[in-house]
């Protein structure tokens, strides 16, 4: 912590993706918050995306949690502690440790993870904390286990830059993780020669960069990688000494390769056998490579075998510890790693060590002195829920997630939550899906407020710090775990007074008798003071004596952390393609947009992120567009056996045929069935349990509306406002001092007017502005009060064609003369700028912005970027000022 004049600078940071972003927090004078990157950090040097930058915007009291509730009502901390403690205790003595649960979550810090675990698997005794990094990075885990013998990413981000062939597979990097992608484009500025390939059904803006895209089928990867290892091996590119050296049962993988030749592999996968050739070509002769993968890659029944086909390619070459090249994991979350470190998944203890294990289990229970520590694993995410629908879990606690939202088949999880006994929701906010199930509610303290680490996808450990007071009677995640263990007569495990003494302790297990023979040994870092905890920099694990500032590369040696301390190759079960039906013929695939995270509940509270996507849609390309008849800004409904969701429609050939993308943030709060995982299957990888979250059949078909309409509301209260009875269509989201709502109906309005005076509550004294069509077909409304623009509406027969962003600008202002009729024709006049869409949010730039700077001569991104500053800050823009590029240039040739 730093003060700069009245100014106090706070580094932290970012609470979104894995990267790990540095931040530096500035509150002035008057507690004012603002945000800027952290140039030491180590992961970003100053850089951050559209989401860290925003993170002021997202702070304030608004709608936030501020004291426990119970059943709806206001309650003492005392009272909800002694309910929750009260009936878990009966619980347990009724019907066992497995009737209880927690169900946590990759927002956590590592110190109230490792609080979470030590209560539940040392101290009640079961296996039953489950995380939503199941979600995420669960197949990861398995994958790397299976292959290392223990759960270790092994390089770092400096190794994306020194690749020379960088491969992206199930992995939307420019969106997902824009500050990895953004130094990808730095090291691909300085040698150009750098080769990108991407591995995704859909051209998604990571394709920007590509040398080579191949679209594979959904599904297909591990025949991808199955003909590669095949490729590889029969044509000398192997590294047979390092095989030798270094690893086990090489026999067993080429044995179940040995049918994915280039014919086979190009019917598993769709893609031409020239495709094909480019891209082993370019992995046989490129001895620096890195394969970065995400949840593409892991969210799959086969998302474990997926992991292993590529560290097999990986292990086959000899391309691992080294510079420049090795399998890279990119986790979701800010601390999913730090979850995986401390037990935050059922089949885990604490400190990388594994409940199955008859000496891990005797070495924790001795460094806890836990006196019930369970003894096989608990139940994985989906499987938890299922057993709560089941009545066999009686009481739960949900901490720092929206599994209602988040959670496949998420209609059967909230039924699950309503089945429950007892159900505690830890939360900052009040409006969540989730926070709507619970009995207890508990306030908790978010980012600003809290204090420990995280960990990121590069093993780097930081500091998230507090720079705020804690507001109201919210606690620290782990205070209320203590406050509750305690409550249950276990004094002694948890008296800890601050996340120093967590991690002292969280750092001493990992050193406990380790000797080295554990990957996570923090012995260097188990004697902090509460000085030298306050003032920890980043450094990636493992810390000890042979490496006291940490470790950038694991396995330079050749050394890993199974019985034989070789790595193994893994041979993967037969693969299955996700199974289409004539009753189900599409397949969905649900994923992250740019400038939103996880179900909006903080990111949904920024006006400058809900500029560039501000409803569900759904990508459909052309061919499967038109025998359904959809066009661009339908609404179309999609649905299977386990849900519906509506969304707008967007039709694109970057959308591979017979597949359907939309995403996953929109909740009830935003959006009227626009929770995509309504329609996720259920299915998992049966080793890591992790769900099939991009590959669910389901249909599509056109709602046929009767009218559209798209409004601007000043509103105090985003969360009071709704849509009304007639829409069964809507999509909302903020705006400057109010909000907009997209909205369509499947009846013909009788009376437009009565639904524009309802929407705007029918002031009085306010002066109401109409243009109605002969036909009836199209009507605007604009609302003044005391001479300012208070709400306006458009209505039409089919998607409303106006000027969104200029007509949200219009709100407040007080317009005169023309400019009142012009409120009405939707667009200002020719000699009035129009954005047009926000292209980039970071600097408020829309595309008309862009079309005038390439039509006064910008020719490239950077000149668009001098011009108007599009794409100056977090780059991740650049993909679409690209595509505009492309176009206007075609159509001024």
């Amino acid at each position: 912590m730093a003060r700069d004049g009245d100014a106090i600078e706070t580094k932290t940071t970012c609470p979104y993706c894995g990267v790990g972003c540095g931040v530096t927090a500035i509150v002035d004078a008057q507690e004012n918050v603002s945000v800027a990157g952290d140039e030491t950090h180590p992961a970003n040097f100053g850089k951050l995306c559209s989401k860290g930058s925003a993170l002021a915007e997202t702070l304030g009291l608004h709608n936030r949690l501020l004291y426990p509730q119970m059943d709806g009502k206001s309650a003492t901390w005392d009272a909800a502690l002694d309910r929750i403690a009260n009936t878990f205790s009966d619980v347990i003595a009724e019907h066992g440790p497995d009737a209880v649960a927690f169900y946590v979550s990759g927002q956590l810090l590592t110190e109230d993870y490792y609080v979470a675990n030590k209560f539940m698997k040392g101290y009640i005794g079961s296996g039953n904390i489950d995380t939503n990094s199941r979600l995420c990075m669960a197949s990861s885990v398995v994958g790397h286990k299976r292959a290392f013998g223990a759960d270790i990413v092994p390089g770092s981000y400096e190794d994306l830059e020194l690749a020379d062939l960088l491969i992206l597979t199930g992995s939307n990097l420019a969106w997902c993780h824009p500050i990895l992608y953004q130094r990808i484009i730095a090291a691909k500025a300085l040698r150009p020669e750098m080769k990108i390939v991407v591995i995704d059904p859909r051209e998604t803006a990571s394709c920007d960069l590509a040398d080579l895209h191949l679209p594979l089928a959904p599904g297909s990867d591990v025949a991808l990688f199955q003909g590669l290892f095949k490729f590889l091996d029969e044509n000398g590119f192997s590294d047979s000494e390092f095989v030798k050296s270094y690893t086990e049962d090489y026999a067993k993988v080429q044995k179940t390769a040995q049918s994915h030749d280039l014919a086979f592999t190009a019917k598993a996968t769709g893609l031409s056998r020239d495709l094909l050739q480019s891209f082993y070509n370019l992995f046989a002769f490129t001895p620096k490579t890195v394969t970065v993968y995400s949840q593409g890659v892991n969210q799959a029944k086969d998302g474990t075998d997926k992991v292993n086909t590529i560290i097999n390619c990986h292990l086959l070459t000899g391309r691992i510890g080294k510079p420049g090249a090795g399998p890279f994991s990119v986790t979701g979350q800010p601390n999913a790693m730090g979850g995986r470190e401390v037990g935050g998944l059922s089949n885990q203890l604490a400190s990388h060590m594994d409940i199955e294990n008859p000496k891990h289990r005797d070495l924790v229970k001795r460094f806890w002195n836990a006196p019930a520590l369970a003894d096989t694993p608990g139940l994985k995410a989906v499987d938890l829920f299922e057993a709560m629908h089941d009545g066999k879990i009686k009481a739960v606690w949900i901490m720092a997630t929206n599994p209602v939202d988040s959670m496949p088949n998420a209609d059967r999880v909230k039924a699950a939550l309503g089945k429950c006994d007892l159900v505690i929701v830890s939360d900052i906010y009040a409006d969540t899906d989730t926070v709507a199930c619970a009995d207890i509610v508990l306030p908790s303290t978010g980012w600003g407020e809290k204090d420990g680490t995280v960990t990121n996808s590069e093993r780097r450990i930081s500091r998230q710090r507090a720079f705020q007071n804690p507001p109201g009677q919210t606690r620290h995640d782990w205070q209320q775990f203590c406050d509750v263990a305690k409550r249950m007569g276990f004094d002694t495990g948890f008296d800890f007074e601050n996340p120093a003494d967590i991690f002292k302790e969280y750092a001493g297990l990992c050193a406990f008798e380790n000797w080295g023979s554990r990957d996570l040994d923090l012995a260097g870092l188990a004697g902090l003071t509460e000085d030298e905890y306050e003032n920890l920099t980043p450094v990636q694990w493992p810390v000890n004596t042979a490496n006291p500032n940490g470790l950038e590369r694991f396995f330079e040696a050749g050394r890993y952390y199974t019985k034989s301390k070789k790595a193994n190759f893994v041979a993967p079960a037969k693969a299955a393609q996700p199974a289409k039906s004539g009753k189900y013929p599409l397949i969905l695939n649900t994923g992250r947009i740019r400038d939103q995270w996880h179900t909006m509940t903080r990111t949904g509270r920024s006006v400058r992120l809900s500029q560039h996507i501000c409803e569900p849609f759904a990508e459909f390309h052309p061919d499967d567009a038109a025998p359904l008849g959809l066009e661009n800004a339908d609404i179309a409904v999609l649905e299977n056996q386990f849900g519906k969701m509506h969304a707008r429609v967007k039709v694109t050939p970057a959308q591979r045929r017979g597949s359907v993308f939309a995403p996953m943030h929109f909740t009830d709060g935003f959006a009227s069935l626009g929770r995509a995982d309504a329609l996720t299957h259920p299915v998992v990888d049966p080793i890591s349990g992790q769900p099939a979250l991009k590959s669910t059949p389901c249909r599509a078909s056109k709602l046929d509306m009767k009218w559209y309409g798209f409004a601007v509301l000043a509103a105090d209260i985003f969360e009071d406002f709704m849509p009304p009875e007639a829409a069964c269509y809507w999509a909302k989201a903020r705006i400057n001092s109010g909000l907009r709502i997209e909205m369509a109906g499947l009846e013909e309005l009788d009376n437009p007017l009565e639904l524009f005076k309802a929407l705007t509550g029918n002031p009085d004294g306010a002066d109401f502005l109409d243009m109605i069509s002969p036909g009836g077909g199209q009507s605007r409304f604009a609302c003044l009060n005391a001479g300012r623009v208070a709400a306006l509406l458009y209505l039409d027969i089919s998607p409303v064609a106006v000027s969104r962003e200029w007509a949200c600008s219009q709100l407040g202002s007080a317009p005169a003369g023309a400019q009142r009729h012009r409120l009405l024709a939707g667009r200002p006049g020719a000699d009035m700028p129009d954005k047009g869409a926000i292209i980039c949010s970071c600097m408020n730039v829309g595309v008309n912005d862009i079309r005038s700077a390439v039509r006064a001569g910008c020719a490239s991104v950077d000149a668009v970027g001098e011009a108007t500053t599009a794409g100056t800050n977090c780059g991740s823009c650049m993909p679409e000022i690209r595509n505009i590029l492309k176009e206007m240039q075609l159509v001024i040739a």
